[in-house]
């Protein structure tokens, strides 16, 4: 345990409904480690600022959720070979030389609920990552390494699909999938897996893919949680998919912050299980 109480946050825009605060603050209960952990909500234009701003009021380190993810990357002086591969950042580490260290822990924490807390593996599978933002860039390079047999990347920009696709080819073909980027509105072949990676659930927006995307029992995943989900989760019910929420994701993500800030590893089944528990 430190001696003193270090000074964590999340920064996004909203960042209301985070329950990042209470994770962490078990995860410290949990292990005997003496944190605070804050939400930051930022100006759209005001995100490096508000970093060093941060920083300045001692600050050791800092979650990011949309829609600064990209710009995390941007600010930081050295960067994981996830960040590098992404471009995207969610997690900030700051160094007593000045350093900024960025790091992404989306895509650990989506392969680690998809395949530890719900039971589906992904090896072999045939998936669509629905969005090309900052949160999509940060989950394909993991989903990959899950042995994925292939991604579609639907974006309703195709470019910004094209470019998603084109920055993680060279994984995918080390890794025998196959990649693509497509439309939405031109998607004919069904999946396994759906993993909506957009803002349209926090938006309060339709489900952004048609529903012959669905085979029966296909995983329809929302990274969204909570009420903003219950959307596409009833959608994916109504046509005979099994649904989940990004609670897991969550919870899995911050662990491996946690991890990286504290180098303790939290109990996030335990944590998990926990909020579980109390939503239902």
């Amino acid at each position: 345990m430190t001696s003193s109480t270090d000074l964590y946050c999340v920064m996004g825009n909203p960042v209301a409904h985070s329950r990042s605060p209470a994770i962490h603050a078990r995860f410290a209960e949990l292990t005997g480690q003496r944190l605070r952990y804050e939400r930051r909500l930022v100006a759209l234009d005001g995100f490096a600022q508000a970093v060093r701003d941060f920083r300045a009021e001692g600050g050791r380190g800092c979650n990011i959720t949309v829609p600064f993810k990209f710009e995390a990357q941007a600010l930081a002086t050295t960067c994981s070979e996830r960040v590098h591969l992404s471009g995207a950042a969610n997690v900030l580490s700051f160094g007593p030389d000045g350093s900024l260290h960025a790091d992404n822990t989306d895509g650990l924490g989506l392969v680690a609920d998809i395949t530890r807390n719900a039971g589906v593996s992904l090896a072999g599978r045939d998936v669509l990552l629905v969005g090309a933002g900052g949160a999509a860039a940060g989950v394909l390079g993991p989903l990959l390494q899950a042995g994925v047999r292939h991604v579609t990347v639907a974006n309703r920009t195709l470019s910004r699909a094209q470019a998603l696709v084109q920055t993680h080819s060279a994984l995918a073909a080390l890794q025998k999938a196959e990649l693509l980027a497509q439309e939405p509105q031109a998607l004919e072949a069904d999946f396994d897996v759906i993993i909506n990676a957009t803002a349209s659930s926090l938006a309060g927006a339709g489900v952004p893919v048609p529903a012959q995307v669905l085979r029966p029992g296909s995983l329809a995943y929302d990274m969204m949680y909570g009420p903003a989900a219950q959307g596409f989760l009833g959608w994916a019910r109504q046509h005979g998919a099994v649904p989940r929420d990004g609670l897991g994701m969550l919870v899995e993500q911050a662990a491996e912050a946690f991890l990286l800030w504290r180098g303790v590893r939290p109990p996030s089944g335990q944590v998990l299980a926990e909020l579980q528990a109390a939503a239902a």
